[in-house]
């Protein structure tokens, strides 16, 4: 049961990461289980596990929906990624590898390629490369349990993340500002990476109200 009740957890979270679950949607959970040829019993513990991180909700006479925050909570969530996805900038200038550096240029040519030649244009392809970032950053990192924190963090912003790319000039901003990442973490500089990268993931309090907006 253990090995279904991770196939459903993974189907759950992928369908989070591809925009096909949003903030709010529900879960069929009886589509699910067909899906994926399970019973009901992994099915209930997937569930309890993914309210347990946060990232879905029980409600009364609405069954399990993905977490939506209120903009409260979308504020604190922030605050809080942010001082994850900076300590894991400034330790990755600490314990950057040759092969993490090579991943890391790698990705951010590839922004600059997509902001480049597609403008604003494909935000969805943008997003993926936006992500593959901030994984690269997380793992040059070289802490496994501060990797888990953004990941579980980043779903619950995802959506929000994934629709600031439709914003005019969102993409050029971001790639810009993943090339000013790059650097400081290539130079070694760990307290600039970390404060570079905080500010590069955070929203201010009227951007977070249009993005819940555009979602509600």
């Amino acid at each position: 049961m253990a090995g279904q009740t991770e196939t459903i957890i993974s189907a759950i979270l992928n369908d989070i990461e591809a925009g096909i679950l949003n903030p709010g949607d529900g879960i069929d959970e009886a589509a699910m289980a067909k899906r994926l040829a399970v019973s009901r019993t992994p099915l209930r513990e997937a569930m309890i596990q993914l309210e347990t991180a946060g990232l879905v909700t029980r409600l009364p006479r609405k069954g399990v929906v993905v977490f939506k925050p209120t903009l409260e909570e979308f504020l604190a969530i922030l605050e809080v990624h942010a001082k994850l996805e900076g300590q894991a900038a400034g330790l990755a200038a600490r314990r950057l590898s040759t092969q993490d550096a090579h991943q890391l240029e790698k990705v951010v040519t590839a922004c600059e390629k997509h902001a480049a030649e597609k403008g604003d244009a494909d935000p969805d392809g943008y997003y993926q490369l936006n992500m593959r970032f901030h994984e690269i950053v997380a793992i040059a990192a070289g802490n496994p349990f501060l990797l888990e924190m953004i990941k579980t963090n980043a779903r619950k912003l995802m959506a929000y993340y994934r629709a600031r790319y439709q914003y005019v000039g969102a993409i050029a901003a971001s790639a810009s500002e993943h090339r000013e990442i790059a650097t400081l973490i290539t130079a070694r500089d760990a307290e600039a990476a970390e404060n570079r990268m905080a500010r590069h993931v955070q929203f201010d309090q009227v951007t977070a109200m249009d993005l819940l907006a555009v979602l509600s």
